[in-house]
């Protein structure tokens, strides 16, 4: 490696150190990490050409591992370094969302989802069972594939929430499509949860869907009213 090239990557942690990423650019954040994984070579080239093939950082970080190495320069150790970034973001969020009142700040659930589901390539059901304070006990994912009513059982839905002695919960899965636009299917699922969750006193707070840059909310299309039925 050059001295020039040296003195490049020494001036990219100096910035960092100073004010972030405030003024990157993509692929100088994507190069900056990289020189942790390779260094002995010029990652700029490769960075490069991560953010063109993936469009963006967030396609990056939602690549596999086969489909990072598929990049000319990319080793498995570099795609095992993104894809471990993703997997800390995630507990990172999550553990930020636990004990807090998240009805009171919904963006701090959705932040976590687009992390937690972002480049999933099958649906994920998940339920975020809560407190009466409205404070995240725990978060269980349900089921994995195709999603309907016959394979969420509510059964294993109220189980989980006695396990946590849960007072309330939100439902959330994702459309691997990126289009978060409910089916009649998604409607029939939130409407038999939400009998079943109210009938052990449950509350259902929300059904969400997250898609690729948007998401869904059941509670505020009127699907459902997040009270306790009388």
């Amino acid at each position: 490696m050059s001295e020039t090239y040296h003195g490049h990557r020494k001036r990219l942690r100096q910035r960092f150190i100073r004010t972030g990423t405030e003024g990157f650019h993509d692929y100088e954040i994507l190069e900056l990490l990289l020189t942790y994984a390779i260094p002995q070579r010029d990652v700029k080239p490769l960075a490069k050409r991560l953010i063109a093939r993936f469009k963006g950082l967030r396609g990056v970080f939602d690549a596999t591992v086969e489909e990072l190495c598929s990049i000319n320069g990319m080793g498995e150790y570099s795609a095992l370094l993104i894809t471990l970034i993703k997997e800390i973001c995630k507990i990172y969020l999550q553990e930020q969302l636990l004990g807090k009142d998240i009805i009171r700040s919904p963006k701090d659930v959705v932040d976590f989802l687009n992390i937690a589901l972002s480049g999933e390539r099958v649906e994920k059901f998940l339920a975020i069972y809560l407190n009466s304070k409205n404070e995240v006990l725990g978060i269980e994912t349900l089921h994995e594939g195709t999603i309907d009513q016959t394979v969420v059982y509510p059964r294993k839905v109220i189980e989980k929430a006695f396990q946590h002695n849960a007072r309330s919960v939100i439902f959330v899965h994702n459309h691997p499509s990126g289009d978060p636009t409910p089916s009649t299917r998604d409607m029939e699922l939130t409407r038999n949860l939400e009998a079943a969750a109210s009938a052990v006193d449950i509350i259902v707070h929300d059904h969400i869907i997250i898609g690729k840059n948007s998401h869904f909310s059941a509670r505020e299309n009127g699907w459902i009213s997040g009270r306790k039925r009388r």
